[in-house]
């Protein structure tokens, strides 16, 4: 059986301002292309369809369009809600929606039952693990204490009972949205971090042939059955130099997977340039990226008059200016911005203890501050869920 791995389509969001619905729409008619030309059999989503639970009406009308296509073609469809999603709102109409061959599968509660679907090997059966925030799907699964190892590991508890109680040889694929020991991050993605813990090990899908894996936005092979198929668009610098693509999987009788990436569409390369503003206006080296959406760090001790401006008449399509001085100074000197660069809101709470009181927090302290976050995160999700 051939499928078409894709996620984190993130329908609705821009890039640094810029409108990214044209180019949304042009990846999903290659999306339609590739699965009409690649005799694609089922074609999996490994959430985040939207990027944020209540999105623009533009994106909900894009999302609609793909579904009608990909159902034209006769093609099965298995999609799952990410953590951008709202479960509720894109489960609408599942039942319905089904019947056209668009498996829509948002409900923990339904984890181990699969849609099943048959090539001439035999029965694949497809498991959708959606977004399983912890501390709201816990008792769902039974477990004591709420982390995204817990609850997975609950899942695929029913996921291997369902699949032991099928005929031998019925091959098996999950579409889960995590974030995996091994895959590098990017900065577009949003936390997931509960106690302290964002990733779960890949051990925990061990027992299905194929683990098709959303969340990070850049394509990765974490093992020949587990794999991210990355955002089809980038969604932030740090993914300049990501290959976008998605994965085109066979999976053969025995279960076996071969693999290949089919490159996506991208309306512009991304570059990231730095150095003094004299040098990055004169540099020969940057031709290649006067056509780009540009990231521009300036390392000029004093800032320049209208940068911005300036960078924009060689680089038109600069998008993001930041400063950073190649200068010694004083860690108090440092901009607000650079001291929180990468930190998580736990760092940053107890680097402001530190602050504040001279000492940063103990064990205990520590523990507070995390249950605190991990609180407020469960009551966002909550809140939406019941919307």
């Amino acid at each position: 059986m051939r499928l078409l791995h894709t996620s984190d389509w993130h329908l609705g969001r821009a890039f640094h301002r810029v409108n990214m619905l044209g180019a949304q729409a042009e990846f999903i008619g290659h999306l339609v292309t590739t699965v009409r030309e690649r005799a694609v059999d089922a074609v999996v989503v490994s959430g985040d369809v939207y990027d944020r639970a209540v999105p623009p009406l533009a994106a909900v009308e894009l999302f609609d369009d793909a579904l009608h296509r990909l159902a034209a073609l006769g093609v099965p469809t298995v999609m799952i809600s990410g953590n951008h999603d709202s479960a509720r709102r894109l489960g609408v109409g599942a039942g319905l929606i089904g019947r056209a061959g668009i498996h829509l599968r948002t409900e923990p509660s339904a984890a181990g039952t699969p849609v099943v679907l048959a090539d001439a090997d035999g029965e694949v059966a497809f498991y959708g693990l959606p977004y399983l925030e912890p501390a709201v799907v816990k008792d769902e699964f039974g477990v004591e204490k709420a982390g995204h190892e817990a609850v997975l590991a609950a899942a695929m508890d029913r996921v291997r009972a369902d699949l032991a109680a099928r005929p031998a040889g019925t091959r098996s694929v999950v579409l889960a949205h995590a974030f995996v020991t091994g895959g590098e991050p990017s900065d577009s993605e949003r936390d997931i971090t509960v106690g302290g813990v964002a990733a779960v090990p890949a051990g925990v899908f061990d027992g299905v042939d194929y683990v098709a894996l959303g969340h990070l936005h850049g394509c990765q092979t974490l093992t020949d059955r587990v794999r991210y198929s990355g955002s089809p668009l980038p969604y932030s610098f740090s993914e300049a130099a990501h290959r976008k693509s998605m994965w085109l999987v066979d999976l053969a009788a025995d279960g076996s997977v071969d693999a290949e990436r089919v490159d996506c569409p991208v309306p512009r390369a991304l570059a990231r340039i730095r150095g003094t503003l004299e040098d990055l206006l004169a540099d020969p080296e940057l031709t290649r990226h006067e056509e780009a959406w540009v990231e521009a760090t300036l390392t000029d001790p004093v800032r320049p008059a209208d940068p911005m401006a300036r960078l924009a008449a060689r680089f038109p399509h600069t998008l993001s200016l930041v400063f950073d001085p190649d200068r010694d100074e004083d860690e108090s000197e440092v901009s607000y911005a650079r001291r929180l660069a990468g930190r998580s809101d736990q760092e940053i709470a107890e680097d402001f203890v530190a602050h504040v009181r001279g000492a940063g927090p103990d064990a205990r302290e520590q523990g507070v501050l995390r249950d605190a976050f991990d609180a407020v995160r469960a009551d966002e999700t909550v809140r939406e869920v019941a919307r």
